[in-house]
């Protein structure tokens, strides 16, 4: 069979170990060089594919692709933009072809969330509508843990571990201040539609650290009231209270509570601010003072306290995306596999992108609490085994030690391509 060579991208907002997946994509199609060639990086993303910016990764050693396991962000780039169907948009996919075939690329790997199966899935398609044999494998991604199939996804347990570790502690710093000064925290997390990232808020409070934590999700309709009892019975048994919100929390309207009226490049809405919000509801309604903040990238770039689960589960996932490729399958997603919590057990799984594309996965109902603002012993059993354990990046000069690729470009052959 003739050798071909890979395409890898990373999409979507990135994560703390999205190069580890990365590298176990790299390193797994080095050990097979006699059926991958090179193996060519989308620099940011399908747009390196779609405009012949590749990367060689072959410019750079064994040493520092091995060093992508420790260093956060995207090493190549990411983006968000989403392929419109064949019929909508037959350019991009002749487009893709021609660069394929230009490059003699035989293998594709997406690293993404939920939009990015949707492109993996519609390249893998190519074959049958266009007629050029593309093996297309999603790596799975996404801080959200919104990916259905999947046990859970790379990212989160390293985003849950950051917020569970910073909730405890800013909650310790407003307990300590709360007799005369600041009686509220409030916490602004990710999660537009699913409420995992916040869920882990919940794991500050334990039964050997207990904490009032009050949480709201994207999945429990915003009651003002409800909330408002709930914080003032908080900070009435405690002195204080500390309050985990997910960007994505809607009000009786339906509406985003921080909805600023823009959208992605996937039509989402642009959320950010919904902490001021709550923050002003408790200063109207409770008169109390309080103290805010946003997680935002900080959450999804903490490599530093990153959950060795999560280290480990991103590089299998990449390991296995092109171990799958090479067994000839297509259009297909590596997945994780819990075989037991006690002690934590899994293995890799495979689903079909056809029943990943596009489909989000929502907190259970049993995973939250009944008055809505907490977690069930259920939810922490599926939490805690995913935010165990440490895997510290080295350090120098007391800073992490983190590797900037060479990213040399590959040469073009194709005339420019507008997107």
């Amino acid at each position: 069979m003739a050798i071909k060579n890979a395409f890898y991208a990373q999409s979507g907002g990135v994560t703390a170990v999205i190069n580890a997946s990365a590298a176990g994509v790299l390193e797994t199609a080095r050990q097979h060089s006699d059926e991958i060639g090179n193996v060519y990086a989308g620099r940011n993303g399908i747009i390196g594919a779609l405009t012949e910016d590749l990367i060689d990764t072959n410019a750079d050693s064994a040493a520092s692709i091995a060093a992508l396991r420790y260093t956060p962000s995207g090493a190549f780039g990411s983006c968000r933009y989403k392929l419109k169907s064949l019929e909508q948009n037959r350019r991009e996919y002749e487009r893709l072809i021609e660069v394929f075939k230009a490059h003699n690329i035989g293998y594709f790997f997406y690293n993404g969330g939920g939009d990015s199966a949707d492109t993996c899935l519609k390249v893998s398609q190519i074959a049958d509508t266009l007629g050029y044999p593309i093996q297309a494998i999603h790596v799975p991604k996404t801080v959200d843990n919104d990916l259905p199939i999947t046990d859970c996804c790379p990212g989160f347990g390293s985003v849950a571990k950051y917020i569970a570790v910073s909730t405890r502690e800013a909650s310790f710093d407003v307990a300590s201040m709360s007799k005369t000064s600041t009686k509220v925290f409030i916490l602004e997390v990710m999660g537009r539609h699913a409420g995992w990232i916040a869920a882990a808020g919940g794991l500050a409070s334990s039964p050997d650290c207990e904490i009032p934590v009050v949480i709201l999700f994207p999945e429990i309709t915003f009651d003002k009231e409800k909330f408002l009892a709930k914080v003032n019975h908080c900070v009435r048994e405690y002195g204080y209270c500390s309050v985990v919100v997910s960007e994505g929390v809607k009000g009786e309207d339906g509406n985003f509570l921080s909805d600023q009226g823009l959208r992605d490049a996937f039509g989402h809405a642009q959320l950010g601010g919904v902490a001021p919000v709550v923050a002003n509801i408790i200063k109207d309604g409770l008169g109390l003072k309080y103290h805010w903040g946003v997680a935002d990238y900080l959450q999804r770039a903490a490599r530093h306290i990153a959950s060795k689960a999560d280290v480990e589960q991103a590089y299998a996932m990449g390991k296995a995306a092109v171990e799958y490729a090479l067994a000839g399958h297509n259009s297909v997603m590596p997945t994780i596999v819990r075989e037991s919590n006690t002690p934590y057990r899994w293995k890799v799984g495979m689903a079909q992108l056809a029943n990943v594309a596009n489909v989000e996965k929502m907190m259970p109902a049993d995973f939250i609490s009944e008055d809505g603002f907490g977690i069930t012993p259920a939810c922490r059993e599926y939490l805690v085994p995913l935010i165990e354990g440490e895997d510290y990046p080295p350090y120098k000069d007391g800073l992490p030690d983190y590797v900037r690729l060479k990213n040399v470009a590959v040469v073009k052959k194709l005339d420019e391509f507008k997107i």
